[in-house]
């Protein structure tokens, strides 16, 4: 019997997408707690940024008429105006001592710097010849009153929550937070702290894929490590499906006699596996999981990734990040792929679309990870990001690739 062709990766992940449900539910939290979290509506500025025409330099604000085209004009300083307190109207022929962020008195249009002028007594000689306009940021510059300021959808940033402080917005309204249950078959893995027995090995998925949810902004609920077995998985699966929105899990969604994932997940809900044209990762699951019968919410999502530590780490974040992403409101979900110089040789490329290991230079190239196995996860922290590599495509040294930083995907 022939197997089944592969599916590429921008299917499997569109499909993926399309299946992605926005939460309904939405929370107002305070601003300054608000990093990580989505918006849920857009975000309106109540004024003007800058609220007035105001200075960008320590100097002298004067009106440029009064200078009449003549550099080395002397004027006498008429008042102080530092920032935080409102100047007189400029008298003519003057020069009011301003300080940056202090709003341009009415009868001047122009600043001066300091470095720029010489003081001699209560006046100023100008060593320039300004024009006008000079050194003043207008009102509404940066914001327009009204305008949309942070769009729903947006991942809010510490500077996204800086520009929503800028316009006094105390509060935000937000989608809740995505509910994450996670858990990791295999009689094998074993905890950091406990003794490593013989044929065993340290549970090092569960600390990547729970970091990387939390850094998502998810509620997460751990139950750690289940038993190989099939009851063991299927009470997992209901206990996690009570509250969950998704279902994540790591190792046995094979066909062997322990992978149990596969016939609990069927058992309780439904399962697609996919066989992705992906390196490193190619085996994904994906489907869902019944709730208790007496509830009437939907099925949770169900997530199956690979047991390999890179491939799991490759697979949440160019499969299952954008998809919680897009059940949060985020409709760009796609990482920035810098175009950037290979500074190595990959002669023979996998048939499969490639996300190499790879770190940045200090000539400005890209130096690929010398060993690229699905089981080194040494790559993933020295290294600084991912070359997204097509199917079947040869990287000689000067070839322009396509760059995707880890710091882009939150990893």
């Amino acid at each position: 019997m022939s197997k089944a062709p592969l599916l590429s990766f921008d299917d499997a992940l569109a499909s993926l997408l399309a299946a992605a449900v926005v939460v309904a539910e939405s929370d107002t939290v305070s601003t300054l707690d608000a990093v990580g979290r989505v918006l849920a509506a857009d975000l309106r500025s109540s004024l003007n940024v800058p609220p007035a025409d105001n200075t960008q330099m320590d100097g002298y604000a004067l009106c440029a008429g009064d200078l009449k085209g003549v550099q080395g004009a002397r004027l006498r300083v008429s008042q102080r105006i530092p920032a935080g307190q409102l100047g007189a109207r400029l008298e003519p022929g003057t020069a009011a001592r301003i300080f940056t962020g202090a709003f341009i008195p009415e009868g001047a249009d122009t600043v001066v710097m300091q470095e720029q002028v010489r003081v001699e007594g209560e006046h100023i000689v100008l060593d320039h010849l300004p024009r006008a306009g000079e050194w003043i940021r207008r009102l509404g510059e940066d914001i327009a009153q009204d305008s949309v300021v942070l769009a729903a959808g947006t991942r809010l940033t510490p500077q996204a929550i800086g520009l929503a402080a800028s316009v006094g917005a105390a509060t935000l309204h937000v989608r809740r937070p995505l509910r994450v249950a996670c858990f990791f078959t295999g009689d094998e893995l074993t905890m950091p702290g406990e003794p490593l027995r013989p044929g065993a090995i340290y549970n090092s998925n569960r600390f990547v894929l729970v970091g990387l949810l939390r850094s998502l902004g998810c509620d997460v609920t751990d139950f750690g490590i289940v038993p190989d077995s099939l009851e063991a998985t299927r009470s997992a699966l209901r206990r996690a499906a009570v509250n969950a929105d998704l279902i994540l899990t790591s190792g046995g969604v094979s066909v062997g006699e322990e992978d149990h994932v596969k016939p609990a997940v069927e058992a309780e809900g439904e399962l697609a596996l996919w066989q992705i044209s992906l390196k490193p990762g190619k085996p994904l699951a994906f489907g869902r999981v019944r709730r208790d019968d007496s509830s009437a919410a939907a099925p949770a999502w169900f997530i199956g990734l690979p047991g390999n530590p890179v491939s799991s780490f490759v697979t949440f974040l160019m499969m299952v990040r954008p998809f919680l992403l897009r059940c949060q409101g985020v409709m760009d979900t796609d990482p920035p792929r810098l175009p950037m110089r290979a500074d190595f040789n990959w002669p023979k490329p996998d048939r499969r679309r490639e996300f190499l290991r790879v770190s940045l230079n200090a000539g400005g190239g890209l130096e690929l990870f010398s060993n690229q196995s699905s089981g080194v996860l040494t790559s993933t922290v020295r290294c600084d990001g991912l070359v997204d590599n097509p199917a079947g495509r040869p990287i000689a040294p000067g070839d322009t690739v396509r760059f995707i930083p880890f710091s882009a995907l939150g990893a």
